[in-house]
């Protein structure tokens, strides 16, 4: 799916390069990481974090939670986050 691969690529940048008017939530920022890391890494691997690696362990976490999401309807997924996301600054 070229297009989709396209809409993805294009979001992407829009959150990497976002300026300061863009303030995700943590819970926003866990989203999309994971949603990213399932789309280009597919299901989590390696070891779970340590109870006090608070951060990598929610990371991890939340990665997991997508176990099983092929890498489109990932992609598809954070497209929408981030058209949502580009509705609400507008």
């Amino acid at each position: 799916m070229p297009e989709l691969e396209d809409r993805f690529r294009t979001a992407v940048a829009f959150v990497q390069n976002a300026d300061g008017d863009f303030k995700p939530s943590n819970e926003l920022k866990l989203r999309m990481y994971c949603l990213y890391k399932q789309a280009t890494q597919g299901d989590v691997t390696g070891k779970k974090p340590g109870m006090i690696d608070f951060v990598a362990r929610a990371k991890w976490e939340a990665w997991e939670g997508l176990k099983g999401l092929s890498a489109d309807e990932a992609m598809e997924q954070y497209v929408n986050e981030v058209e949502k996301l580009r509705a609400e600054l507008e």
